[in-house]
């Protein structure tokens, strides 16, 4: 946006009789089209720094650059010039470059207030929470910093506090009665509750007829509360007043993009490429829409599924039948019926994934939701283990039915801890466990209070907040389900639809006031969590210990130690887990029983290593427990799909048990890999094939055995039954 293209100027140190900068920004501020001839003017100055103004007022940001330059290097001690280079930098969507000057700046004049408020302008483009500490900083310099003020506001309305957001933005209005974007924030807060007109965009169109920003400035918000069809009809306002507006041209390609209209999409980033506006999402949104004839797209009546070729036949047998389940689960769950199919894109690139959800904060990135699109990482794209993509796409789809259900008008904190209870609703080891970042939050009592959590979201403050506050979310709706019931989740649902703030919600369904509700919230997350917080330090030493024990083989102090601390932390699942050095010093000892128990505490707390959960399987069948064996693998295939020897082994086990048809589809699944024996493939899905009773595909299996290895005697062998039964 162009927040970061404002030309409030410093003094410049100009001749008595020099061109003044400050004019031609005030007639651009007007919408003046003598700006243009303006800024021409300055740029035949002898003054390098006004030539420098002079081309970035018309976009020339090469000869800027290079006037910059000469002026910082003709007046080294001003603090000014590089302030000024680095906000061109910025526009320029060169944040890196723009920080560097900003901080240049400050090393000349300590707290000098145009170089705090360019930093707080680089943290804010990247939702970072620093930004409202150095817009702060930037105010206490110098208090009648209108663009300092402004920010303040935009970041007070990207937290969801609309009240903040008014109040500096009026106090912006103070210092300037036309601080054109503090009005904007000011209509955007009377648009987003769903006010038909807004006295406040009459003002800025009086004062600057073709201000497109303000538009702009409301698309950006209506898109941040994913409320997209709206950001795309502001975005599109933006273009009628100012069609050169490209920082708004490619947000609109991109929102278009995520929303599945893509010829259109790709029109509006083509001509902002064309036209010089370069930056990485527009380039890389292009490259994405290139990329999108590798893959293959699958329909129902109710579903879109878009998988990449490489990997369409082993993932969408799997991918569709939980996307269904998850439908139907939801269907009933909401009491609320899709008015169109959802559609599902499968991205085995993790880098296509983040670029199909750039400029969205706090993206830990797994999977987003766009209206009924739904983008996420392929089991492929991440390392095996580390990502459960059915909890995922459950974690998805829900906002799909929430988002829809309450016509998008929904607070962060609230879609996002929903959808986090839902995955452990779908099943209890799916979501994810009480990690370092969450016990440390909790022990340093850096939760935030209900009525602020969307800001964890949006602008953290500390590194992991984001994923602290989904952790929070989450558990804030498991907290009120187990309470109240379900149906007052529904019933806050409902109310936030109808536009009523978090804190009028807890007091209308929970009969409280938010500080009431934090206080009991903290309580019974205290009870829950307090033996893992109070014994998490002393674990994680001790659990060191374990592991100096199991690499010398001591396996009696493995077991001993390992048996006293488990308990301390049991959500710790992820590698070097003390289930699995326990499982390991009883396998040492022979006790494959009390192995396989420890393997199962592991499975069922939400443990995801393929090798340990092969493992398990292994000692499983090995007792005699197939089903159980059975059951583990299918956890498996929710969490990782490319591993032919599992599915090989889950194949197997459903021919033991009589299960032709999930012995089909995983031998279908070793196929797809595609697998190291091929001809031992084709040769384990004709006989499940022939277990279904399906004669004709088993010997056309069996021939395609025959084709790779005509030697093979088990396939010729097969090849005689089949012939005779028919």
């Amino acid at each position: 946006m162009k927040w970061a293209a404002k030309l409030i100027l410093a003094a410049l140190p100009l001749a008595a009789q020099a061109p003044d900068p400050s004019k031609c920004a005030a007639l651009r501020h007007h919408g003046d089209p003598d700006a243009k001839a303006c800024y021409q003017r300055l740029t035949r100055a002898g003054d390098p720094g006004i030539r420098a103004e002079g081309f970035w007022g018309l976009h020339d940001y090469q000869a800027a650059n290079d006037a910059f330059r000469a002026a910082v290097k003709a007046h080294e001690k001003d603090p000014n010039l590089r302030v000024r280079w680095g906000r061109m930098y910025l526009e320029h969507w060169q944040p890196v470059d723009a920080a560097g000057l900003f901080q240049e700046a400050l090393e000349i004049k300590a707290d000098y207030a145009p170089a705090l408020l360019g930093l707080a302008l680089v943290a804010a483009d990247g939702f970072e929470g620093k930004a409202m500490e150095l817009a702060e900083r930037a105010l206490k310099s110098d208090p009648n910093l209108v663009e300092a003020r402004e920010l303040t506001a935009r970041m007070a309305l990207e937290d969801n506090n609309p009240e903040k957001a008014a109040a500096e933005a009026k106090k912006a209005l103070e210092i300037s009665p036309e601080a054109l974007d503090a009005m904007a924030i000011l209509a955007t807060i009377d648009w987003l509750n769903d006010k038909p007109s807004t006295p406040w965009i009459e003002r800025v169109l009086k004062i600057n007829p073709v201000y497109g920003e303000a538009y702009e400035m409301a698309g950006h918000f209506f898109v941040l509360n994913r409320r997209y069809d709206e950001g795309i009809r502001y975005y599109r306002k933006a273009l009628d007043l100012e069609p050169t507006l490209w920082s708004a041209r490619s947000e609109l390609g991109i929102t278009l993009m995520r929303f599945g209209e893509e010829q259109e999409a790709r029109k509006h980033l083509e001509e902002c490429f064309n036209a010089g506006y370069q930056t990485s999402p527009t380039v890389n949104s292009l490259r994405l829409l290139d990329s999108y004839k590798n893959f293959e797209t699958f329909k129902t009546p109710a579903t879109v599924l878009r998988l990449h070729k490489k990997e369409a036949a082993l993932l969408r047998p799997y991918f569709q039948a939980e996307l269904e389940r998850a439908i139907a689960t939801y269907e009933k769950k909401y009491g609320f019926k899709l008015k169109g199919p959802v559609q599902v894109e499968v991205y085995p690139n993790h880098d296509d994934f983040a670029v199909r959800t750039v400029s969205m904060p706090g993206l830990g990135a797994l999977g987003v939701t766009f209206g009924y699109v739904v983008a996420m990482d392929s089991p492929s794209a991440r390392k095996p283990g580390s990502f459960h993509w059915a909890s995922t796409m459950w974690h998805e789809l829900s906002h799909v039915y929430v988002l829809a259900a309450t016509n998008h008008r929904v607070p962060r904190w609230f879609t996002e801890g929903l959808a986090v209870f839902e995955e452990t609703a779908a099943s209890p080891d799916w979501g994810d466990r009480l990690d370092y970042e969450a016990i440390a939050a909790i022990k340093n009592k850096r939760l935030l209070p209900v009525a602020e959590l969307d800001r964890g979201f949006v602008h953290p403050t500390y590194p992991s907040q984001v994923v602290v506050s989904y952790f929070q979310a989450g558990k804030i709706c498991e907290f009120i389900n187990q309470k109240w019931g379900y149906d007052r989740l529904l019933a806050m649902m409902h109310d936030f639809g109808a536009l009523k703030p978090t804190p009028e919600v807890v007091e209308l369904e929970l009969k409280m006031k938010p500080e009431e509700f934090d206080r009991q919230f903290l309580a019974w997350l205290d009870a829950q969590t307090k033996t893992t917080v109070d014994g998490f330090d002393e674990w994680r030493k001790r659990v060191r210990g374990i592991s100096e024990s199991a690499k010398a083989g001591k396996w009696d102090d493995v077991i001993k130690e390992g048996s006293a601390i488990r308990d301390i932390y049991p959500d710790y699942v992820e590698p070097g887990s003390v289930y699995e050095f326990l499982a390991q010093a009883w396998m040492a000892k022979g006790d494959k029983a009390k192995a396989m128990a420890e393997l199962e505490r592991y499975s069922t707390i939400g443990g995801r290593y393929p090798g340990t959960l092969k493992q398990l399987a292994t000692l499983q069948a090995e007792q005699g427990k197939k089903r159980e064996a059975a059951a583990t693998l299918e956890r498996l295939n929710l969490i990782y799909l490319k591993d032919e020897a599992a599915h090989k082994q889950l194949g197997d086990l459903y021919l033991d048990l009589g299960n032709a048809n999930g012995a089909i589809r995983e031998f279908h699944a070793v196929l797809a890999g595609p697998p190291l024996d091929l001809a031992g493939a084709h040769y384990e899905l004709a006989r499940a094939l022939q277990a279904a009773r399906r004669v004709d595909e088993a010997k056309d299996e069996v021939l395609s055995a025959l084709e790779v290895a005509p030697g093979f005697k088990p396939a010729q062998k097969l090849l005689l039954e089949l012939n005779v039964k028919q």
